[in-house]
């Protein structure tokens, strides 16, 4: 019999999400002509980039939002996480498939259905994505003041963003919602792709890893193709106590945010997040499997 884990393994990209074909080179090019000096051909001689060159996936980012999500003006500083995009959407569209449980199976649209983006990065990406699939507003919270100002910048310069995405910043490292939800203010769902490591170190023994995938030499220097700064990659205690502080403060806020999600990077690390959860007496959890491609995350969702 197989276990949930495997059975997700056989699970692609959202069924709604605009990336499930292979990327259509040609026309992104067509859009955004500054990816077309990246494109080069694979074993099989078809159109692909360097996944381990960073300038490369930044310029592919920039085809993608301009062809996609209506965005001109994305711009990041050099350290910032340049996030994969299609596994930024599938999160998007599962937490629509959550909030249409509230509404008999249909998906709630417009700008009264509102949505707090914890650690919203420089990228502001799931705003975007989330604003243009259903036109959702945006309260983006982030601790780090240059992503901060560079997320403002993102929306001041796109007109379809302009009164509908709010960055704000949070002053206090040691606070997830506290300073940042408003007394009275109410929110249909936060989301959340925590700081996945303990420190540095992992996040340089990872990258080596990763690098070695995509086939770049041992000795090379490693250069993160995603990029990232501390504050996106890692923590003191990792994800698990991130979202584990996540889940305490979320008590306080029960009244005013109808539902709670956060990536969850290590499986390891599920089984204890249910503990804790059945500890703060919610009234409803459940995990989700994601997947794209050789990667899978979980998406740990739950209400008071």
């Amino acid at each position: 019999m197989d276990t949930p884990e495997k059975k997700s393994k056989l699970k692609k990209l959202h069924s709604r999400n605009r990336h499930l074909a292979p990327y259509n080179f040609e026309k992104l090019c067509a859009i955004y002509s500054p990816l077309s000096k990246y494109i080069k051909p694979n074993k099989e001689n078809e159109p692909t980039i360097n996944f381990s060159d960073r300038e490369a996936v930044k310029a592919l980012n920039k085809a993608l939002l301009k062809t996609y999500y209506d965005i001109d003006y994305w711009e990041l500083p050099k350290d910032n996480l340049c996030p994969p995009i299609p596994g930024r959407a599938d999160y998007i569209h599962y937490v629509a498939d959550i909030l249409g449980e509230s509404f008999d199976g249909v998906i709630p649209r417009g700008k009264d259905v509102k949505v707090l983006d914890v650690g919203v990065g420089a990228n502001c990406i799931y705003p975007i994505i989330g604003n243009y699939e259903y036109d959702w507003n945006f309260v983006g919270a982030e601790l780090d003041y240059a992503s901060f100002k560079n997320a403002e910048e993102i929306v001041k310069k796109n007109a379809r963003l302009r009164n509908k995405v709010e960055i704000r910043m949070q002053f206090n490292p040691n606070n997830i919602f506290k300073n940042i939800i408003k007394q009275g203010e109410k929110f249909d769902i936060t989301i959340c792709n925590p700081p996945f490591f303990r420190s540095n170190q992992e996040v340089m023994e990872q990258t080596m890893r990763k690098l070695k995938n995509l086939g770049q030499k041992s000795d090379q220097k490693p250069i993160q193709n995603f990029g990232g700064n501390n504050s996106e990659l890692w923590c003191r205690g990792g994800e698990r106590l991130f979202i584990t502080k996540m889940i305490k403060e979320s008590a306080d806020y029960k009244h005013q945010v109808k539902w709670f999600t956060t990536l969850v990077s290590k499986k390891e690390n599920v089984r204890i997040l249910e503990g804790i959860l059945k500890r703060e007496k919610v009234r409803d959890y459940r995990i989700v499997n994601m997947q794209q491609g050789n990667k899978i995350s979980r998406l740990l969702v739950w209400r008071f």
